[in-house]
Parts: structure tokens; sequence; C-alpha cells
């Protein structure tokens, strides 16, 4: 895992088409905003691990 230091208003770029920006820090959380191409889903985790748990189950109800 690679961790950078970066404070607001600072950006990091992934690839040539991802932009990850700070956008506030107030006290322990830190506020972002991602800018990437629609075709490339961005989810928190959370949110992530819901969505693949929800296809585990549609694939493991599926007739097959």
């Amino acid at each position: 895992m690679l961790v950078l230091s970066r404070q607001r208003d600072q950006t990091i770029v992934i690839g040539d088409s991802i932009r990850i920006t700070v956008v506030d820090v107030r006290g322990d959380k830190v506020r972002i905003g991602i800018d990437a191409p629609r075709d490339i889903s961005v989810h928190r985790e959370e949110v992530y691990d819901a969505i693949q748990r929800e296809m585990k189950e549609n694939r493991a109800g599926a007739p097959g």
C-alpha cells in the first residue's frame, strides 16, 4: 500500500484519468473528491462489499 500525505486542496493522480483531491479536513474526518471516468465505478468500501454480496447471492440462486 502506498501511503501519501496531502493537505486540503492537494490532489493525487492515478493513471491518466483518476484524480483524488482532499476537499476538507475536520478533526479525524477527511472529505475527498474523486474525478474518474464514468466507466470506472467508485464506491465506499461498505457499499462495494454489499454489492459484491448481492451479486454472489444472485449467482448462487440463479439456475445453472
